[in-house]
């Protein structure tokens, strides 16, 4: 479906950012995004520098605008031992190099939505992830009344894993945010329902070996056997969240 605003067929190309696109890209970022992002950034995102990107150009534009940014998205590889979703990860903390790719930055010029493209640009972000080894989840926030990124999200299958309250500062004003995250590699939530089927078929299998056990021992001893008391309780889920204080001002990089 494309977007009727354009006066013509859209042919959209996929490439990295690069220094060339600076000025358009703070453009951009200052039409769509209510918050003011720091010039540090938009260096660090056309230069690569621990941050991967991708621009959305339409070939076909007129006037030399072909190579002209339409689209863009932003992101970075944090590590997952020192990421917000540390707790939402089945993490293995004997393997510290586990990586999670967390997005910046996504946007879309508003002549060109509803066109595929911001789709595409998190498809890219998704491949590029699942290409890294360490890499298990994509992850990002959605201010809680951005109701058109939320339903993108959801139809791409990002799992909405928490509401983050006073998340977003803005014009001295606090917003909740939605936490989004998009398992790879194997990667999921550890109260995943796969997750908790292991547990439990685990957590069977060795209630079983014990009894067995007892009942062998027993029957050395000359005793009768007896089925053993249950004298704890496991819990496989945890009631309780950490309360600690997830408020934060966004003052460059942390915001979708």
């Amino acid at each position: 479906m494309v977007n009727p605003k354009l006066s013509h067929h859209p042919s959209i190309c996929y490439r990295p950012i690069r220094p060339s696109d600076l000025e358009i890209l703070q453009r951009i970022h200052g039409d769509l995004f209510p918050i003011r992002y720091e010039f540090d950034f938009f260096q660090n995102v056309v230069n690569g520098r621990e941050i991967v990107s991708w621009a959305a150009v339409d070939r076909s534009r007129p006037n030399g605008q072909s190579d002209e940014l339409v689209g863009f998205v932003t992101a970075r590889i944090v590590l997952a031992r020192e990421s917000e979703i540390v707790d939402m990860l089945r993490y293995d903390s004997l393997k510290s190099d586990q990586t999670l790719v967390y997005i910046l930055t996504l946007g879309v010029v508003e002549s060109y939505r509803n066109c595929g493209i911001a789709s595409s640009l998190i498809r890219k972000v998704i491949k590029y992830a699942s290409s890294i080894p360490t890499c298990r989840a994509v992850y990002l926030h959605v201010i809680y009344y951005n109701n058109p990124a939320i339903h993108l999200y959801e139809k791409m299958s990002f799992q909405c894993l928490r509401r983050l309250q006073g998340f977003y500062l803005i014009n001295s004003r606090h917003y909740d945010s939605y936490l989004f995250v998009y398992y790879v590699n194997g990667g999921a939530s550890p109260c995943s329902p796969l997750a908790l089927v292991t547990i439990m078929v685990d957590y069977m299998r060795t209630g079983f070996k014990t009894v067995a056990a007892k009942i062998c021992k027993n029957e050395e001893d000359g005793k009768v056997p007896k089925w053993p008391k249950c004298k704890e309780t496991i819990s496989l889920v945890s009631t309780t969240q950490n309360n600690r204080n997830l408020t934060a001002e966004c003052s460059g990089h942390e915001c979708v």
